[in-house]
């Protein structure tokens, strides 16, 4: 089962932000020749860019969705382009349009979970072969069997479950609804960035669909604002893995040095470090090692004071006091040094069941083993003679190495052998 504490709202945040924008956008009535002329070749550009973006990262599903949307706007841009320039629609419009409303969200769907696998070649094929076989069935069957294919796509079957609001085919509804759920399970089982893309883009396609020949480049503007969320999710997830530490979830290295060059003049910087680390891998596997450092970086980044945790490397963190004084930021330190030292880590049996309730109660039924960890922090303030953050830094490191000679679990001052720290000998190894 997923970490619901994986689920964040920054996921969906820059794709709600586009849909509202698209929304906005589609609504205004009177546009000038400026925004009429950047309206009508904005997919066409979006598509450039940001597809070129994912071929170049090889981000094959990326690129399929792009063009799955891609081509259903041309499909129907022809459409409402014949209808702007006519008055009417055009005799093959109703099927085009029905066939876009039932394949949009099944092809957006399917590569919307098809996984990118080690083959690269063989995976572009076997998504070209998909669109295309998809594309030539109903070509086909709009060519030779149009007013057939009409009354198939148009026939309402479930009389009971139609509704006057309808304004697509019925068949395009459980299609959506599937595609939703589906969606929504992928992000619940894996808590990504370009998940929750997807399953705002399937929204705002949705919602695009009934309005295309009603409100005037709702097509363009919302086919565009789609292809821009799954760019936008495509960065974003590039963002994370050069700036987050994936085991632990913490702001990493790069982060934390990006943060120092902003840290103005008075600022504390802490390193802290797992005490007696390589015991927990070799005695009891690597597996409780990434525990232990989920555990403190689960700890660290609840610090309070306004501090904020990243992961330094290995099982050094870093915890940084922006405009605070070290008497400002030592009782907060000492606090979470003690909450940690006080914790019992219970040790997961290999055979554990894979639910967690059943798992729970077998560890308090049977007294599973359990481990305690300490941390020793060294803490530095910025004073007048250093001139950069490295030199804070560094100075704290120095500081985290004597409070390893003072016998760990405690937390010592730059410049101090032992400053407002009480260590907890019976934790202390």
């Amino acid at each position: 089962m997923p970490r619901v504490s994986a689920l964040r709202f920054s996921h969906f945040l820059p794709s709600l932000l586009l849909l509202l924008a698209g929304l906005s956008a589609a609504y205004v009535k009177d546009l000038n020749v400026f925004f009429t002329s950047l309206f009508n070749v904005l997919p066409t550009l979006v598509l450039l860019l940001g597809g070129s973006y994912c071929a170049v990262y090889r981000r094959q599903r990326e690129l399929f969705l792009m063009l799955t949307v891609y081509v259903v706007y041309f499909l129907l841009d022809t459409q409402t382009d014949y209808y702007r320039d006519h008055g009417r629609v055009r005799e093959d419009a109703a099927v085009v349009f029905h066939l876009c409303c039932l394949l949009l969200p099944l092809l957006f769907g399917i590569y919307a979970v098809w996984q990118e696998k080690t083959h690269l070649f063989r995976d572009f094929v076997a998504r070209c072969a998909v669109l295309f076989a998809v594309g030539s069935v109903a070509l086909a069957l709009e060519q030779s069997f149009p007013q057939a294919l009409l009354s198939w796509l148009a026939e309402i079957r479930w009389p009971a479950l139609h509704g006057r609001w309808m304004s697509l085919i019925q068949l395009s509804y459980p299609m959506f609804l599937i595609g939703f759920v589906t969606l929504a399970a992928q992000y619940w089982y894996q808590p990504r960035p370009l998940h929750a893309a997807q399953l705002v883009g399937l929204l705002g396609l949705f919602w695009m669909l009934p309005q295309t020949f009603i409100l005037p480049f709702t097509l363009n503007i919302m086919c565009s604002q789609v292809m821009l969320m799954i760019a936008a999710g495509v960065a974003h997830e590039a963002y994370q893995m050069a700036f987050r530490d994936e085991l632990t979830g913490l702001p990493g290295r790069r982060a934390l040095n990006e943060r120092m060059q902003r840290l103005g003049r008075n600022y504390v910087l802490a390193m802290g470090d797992v005490d007696h680390f390589k015991r927990f891998n070799d005695t009891h596997g690597h597996d409780v090692g990434d525990q232990v450092l989920r555990l403190v970086a689960s700890k660290l980044s609840k610090v309070n004071g306004g501090g904020r945790a990243y992961r330094y490397g290995g099982e050094e963190f870093a915890v940084v006091f922006a405009g605070k004084t070290l008497d400002e930021c030592l009782p907060h330190l000492e606090e979470i040094r003690e909450i940690i030292a006080n914790y019992d880590i219970k040790l997961r049996n290999p055979d554990r069941p894979n639910d967690d309730q059943q798992g729970r109660q077998r560890r308090a039924g049977s007294g599973a083993s359990s481990v305690s960890v300490t941390v020793s922090i060294g803490v530095a303030e910025r004073q007048a003679e250093q001139r950069s953050p490295e030199e804070v830094l560094k100075s704290a490191d120095q500081a985290l190495y004597n409070a390893k000679g003072a016998g760990r679990n405690c937390v010592v001052a730059s410049g101090q052998t032992r400053r407002g720290a009480v260590r907890m000998d019976s934790a202390a190894g």
